[in-house]
């Protein structure tokens, strides 16, 4: 079966290959030759996930899964959620966006957080959708070099270190992005 994964991204590609059954030949954006930004205009994070895989799968006819991931901080009302990525600007600059994110909680002491990751598939003619989540809270300054995005700031709960100075095995175990790919992979098993 092939099935494609609506990124262009070779390490998130390479990451999702090796935990696959070996009968899934999984395609990127690039192997089907689809260059193109395709737009993430819902207002919800599931909602971003379904366009790319709907995108997709219409223009292009292949079995596809798309994700789409946020930071909903709760004293922010869920910010920045759908807008993670651009939150300080359409250049996606994850320094400017963390910058931003810890300014606006500068006074304040509620500073728990989750991030969420949504993955609509579409396979066969059928849409399903998985969701990740992991709780944590954002610390006031950045801590460690590893991982991208709010990694420096975000601390799971029962955590004493960040996102970013977790090894990518440590952080898989507990993110958001690892529950979400672990229950597609379950259902692609099957």
């Amino acid at each position: 079966m092939e099935l494609v994964f609506a990124t262009h991204n070779k390490n998130k590609l390479e990451e999702i290959k090796f935990l696959l059954p070996h009968y899934i030949k999984l395609l990127s954006l690039d192997d089907i030759g689809c260059d193109e930004e395709i737009p993430e205009t819902a207002d919800t994070i599931e909602g971003n996930a379904i366009l790319k895989a709907e995108h997709v799968k219409h223009r292009y006819g292949y079995n596809c899964f798309a994700d789409d991931t946020g930071l909903e901080v709760e004293a922010l009302n869920g910010e920045p959620g759908v807008l993670s990525a651009r939150y300080a600007g359409n250049d996606k600059n994850d320094l400017a966006n963390v910058r931003k994110l810890l300014s606006l909680l500068e006074n304040k002491n509620n500073r728990k957080a989750q991030f969420k990751t949504a993955i609509a598939l579409n396979l066969n003619d059928n849409q399903n959708l998985f969701t990740g989540i992991c709780k944590g809270e954002i610390t006031k300054e950045s801590h460690g070099d590893k991982g991208f995005g709010y990694d420096p700031v975000f601390r799971p709960n029962n955590f004493k270190i960040t996102f970013a100075e977790m090894s990518l095995t440590e952080k898989s175990e507990i993110s958001h992005r690892g529950k979400a790919f672990r229950e597609l992979i379950t259902y692609l098993s099957k």
